[in-house]
């Protein structure tokens, strides 16, 4: 099977940040899934908030690091923020991951690479990468629909390469 398609966007800058968060918000549907991997300090929890902004969250988000899983109400969808970071593979087998992968709400996992097994097969994987003192590099890697089409979308209008 070949490998698929990634996209890249360049931030120079937290509102160049926020903007793809926005772009993606707009495509949110039901049961999106978007999994954050990087380095540490790399930018993930910023993406995290950018993306709780967009969807219309009005608490302060923050990183789940301790708790896991945090739950927020956005004006159209629930957010569910999560860090599995410090998750064994038994505690995330007992968590009932699919409750929130297949539920009403958009669900956002940093450090999603740890629990890899138990991603649904369709999602959004970025990576974030530095880029110097505020510039991030994101590589978006749909993983089915509507995923590939959103990335599409994306590049067509000029925001992703």
């Amino acid at each position: 099977m070949s490998e698929p398609a990634s996209y890249v966007y360049k931030a120079d800058n937290l509102d160049q940040t926020a903007m793809l968060a926005a772009r993606l918000a707009s495509c949110f549907q039901a049961g999106t899934v978007i999994t954050l991997d990087g380095d540490l300090g790399a930018g993930k929890t910023s993406f995290s908030q950018a993306v709780a902004k967009a969807i219309g969250v009005k608490e302060i988000v923050n990183s789940p690091t301790f708790t896991i899983i945090k739950e927020y109400e956005g004006e159209v969808f629930p957010f569910y923020h999560m860090d599995v970071y410090r998750l064994s593979q038994e505690e995330a087998d007992d968590l009932g991951l699919d409750d929130y992968f297949y539920g009403e709400g958009v669900t956002l996992i940093e450090w999603a690479s740890l629990i890899e097994d138990l991603l649904p097969p369709d999602r959004l994987s970025i990576t974030i990468e530095h880029t110097g003192d505020t510039g991030r590099r994101f590589k978006l890697t749909p993983l089915g629909n509507p995923y590939e089409q959103w990335c599409k979308e994306l590049k067509e209008n000029g925001i992703v390469l």
